[in-house]
């Protein structure tokens, strides 16, 4: 299906109401890393304890609730101080629900120089540049990956979700190095990557309006909508430049991020369960569109 055509709002319904989506009020682009298989026997990522979305900034009194129902205790935002402020998007005050800001980029990193090569980038909706962007959010991410990261090493009990804006790149690129850890296949974390597409849906309008103020894609909107691709190839070749430039999930872990062994020994087995034998583990759940 074409990343950039809207898509049918039965289609995206029936989608968002099956998992590994999770209905948040006033948030979209929700899902559950749980319940993923693995390649460790008899294993799947743990259920309700990472969850990732877009911005929150609009969550509703009943999404509050939900949050509460879900026992979610901790949110990470990875967005910058500039984002906030040229979106009118601040964090949001939660009653019982500690909101951290940890950023991926620093300020400067925002600069309209910056800013405009990142457009740029993002626009040609390629592959490779997605790459160069991606490898541009493991460099910088070291400190605001590890924070997520040792809360799952801490609390494993205590679930948290993490966002940026879209919830799609900086959010897709921590929930994939979590997956990877956990010893979830690449085809599966892809696909994961990939919804995206449909989570993010229901925020297409607002997207759009965001875009046409920026004077690079004001003119282009099929340049704005490549920035929103989700597409399963970007995540493959992502995870193969994991492998290739950092040596893997570990060693980024260690190089970059500055986790021991110990630590990512402890955040893998806190995040793995047993396998349920239910008829319910067998149901399907959300497609991503072909």
């Amino acid at each position: 299906m074409d990343q950039l055509e809207p898509l049918d709002p039965e289609f995206v319904a029936e989608q968002l109401s099956r998992p590994p989506f999770v209905t948040i009020p006033g948030v979209v682009n929700v899902r559950d890393l749980g319940s993923y298989p693995t390649h460790y026997s008899g294993l799947v990522t743990k259920p309700g304890l990472a969850y990732r979305s877009g911005e929150v900034s609009h969550i509703t009194a009943e999404g509050m609730l939900r949050l509460r129902e879900l026992g979610i205790t901790t949110i990470y935002d990875l967005r910058s101080e500039t984002e906030m402020l040229k979106y009118e998007t601040p964090i949001p005050t939660v009653d019982g629900v500690e909101v951290v800001h940890i950023p991926v980029f620093k300020t400067e990193d925002y600069s309209p120089e910056a800013m405009s090569k990142r457009f740029e980038l993002y626009a040609s909706g390629k592959t490779e540049a997605f790459m160069i962007l991606y490898a541009q959010i493991l460099d910088n991410a070291g400190p605001a990956f590890g924070v997520v990261l040792r809360h799952i090493r801490d609390k494993p009990d205590s679930p948290c979700l993490f966002h940026c804006t879209a919830g799609k790149d900086r959010t897709g690129i921590l929930a994939a190095i979590l997956l990877k850890l956990a010893g979830v296949d690449d085809e599966t974390i892809a696909q994961d990557y990939a919804l995206t597409r449909v989570g993010r849906e229901p925020a297409r309008e607002m997207i759009m309006q965001r875009l046409s103020t920026v004077p690079y894609f004001a003119e282009n909107m099929e340049a704005a909508l490549n920035m929103f691709s989700s597409r399963a190839e970007t995540m493959l070749a992502f995870l193969r430049m994991l492998e290739d430039r950092y040596g893997g999930v570990e060693q980024y872990l260690m190089n970059v991020v500055g986790l021991t062994d110990d630590d990512i020994a402890t955040i893998r087995r806190n995040f793995l369960v047993p396998a349920p034998q239910t008829a319910s583990s067998t149901q399907p759940g959300a497609e991503v569109p072909s």
